[in-house]
């Protein structure tokens, strides 16, 4: 079966991702991705999972940190794109393929929207986690984002009712994104902290990313 992604992998490639330098990395950094990769994930070593890669396109971020990096993804058209960029599996995050305790650093970035069970991506990013390892969650901020926010001008964000809800939806303030493309799974923020816990996972740190209302809520967590 295709997943949802295949239809719209060549043009997340050429016209939705922002533009990359030479070696890779992203050429400017407007809701603060690449920034909660460096701060929250860091300098470390050994081989670092991404729950849903997609394209690759932070591949080069995670070497620029000492680490190695593999993807996985369930979309094949995404996983055509990144397998220039570093080691793919064809997977679902919720039954990684993978014995426990693999790896010393797993990374989920703007994926908790797309998947319909989190919880479950969170159990398995775990079980895969050496202890002492750390998973960083970088996705679109819960309570500023998804169909219950109007973004339309950035200086008054509208949000209408909705957020305690809990749903998936297409609706979307922009038809140059994602959302009314592909949809999205809305979990409120305490719900969201909830899965690292329920996890066995251990929050450490925390970064908001984008100006003037945040975009994006990053969490950095350890595995006990």
């Amino acid at each position: 079966m295709p997943a949802t992604y295949d239809a719209i992998a060549d043009w997340y490639e050429d016209d939705f991702l922002g533009e990359r330098s030479d070696d890779g990395l992203p050429i400017g950094d407007p809701i603060g991705v690449d920034g909660a990769l460096r701060e929250l994930l860091g300098h470390g070593v050994g081989i670092c999972l991404e729950i849903g890669c997609g394209t690759g396109t932070h591949a080069a971020r995670v070497r620029s940190l000492g680490r190695v990096p593999i993807g996985i993804d369930i979309s094949a058209g995404m996983l055509r794109h990144a397998r220039s960029r570093l080691p793919i599996v064809r997977a679902n995050g919720e039954a990684l393929p993978f014995p426990d305790a693999s790896f010393s650093s797993v990374i989920a970035v703007m994926i908790h929207t797309d998947v319909e069970d989190y919880p479950a991506v969170l159990r398995e990013a775990s079980r895969v986690l050496v202890p002492g390892g750390c998973l960083v969650h970088i996705g679109v901020h819960p309570c500023f984002c998804g169909g219950f926010a109007d973004r339309s001008d950035s200086e008054a964000i509208v949000l209408r009712p909705g957020y305690l809800d809990g749903h998936w939806t297409k609706e979307s303030w922009t038809e140059q994104g994602l959302r009314d493309k592909v949809g999205a799974q809305h979990i409120p923020l305490p719900e969201l902290l909830r899965t690292f816990v329920d996890a066995g996972l251990v929050l450490d740190r925390f970064q908001e990313g984008g100006f003037p209302t945040p975009t994006v809520l990053s969490i950095k967590a350890r595995k006990v």
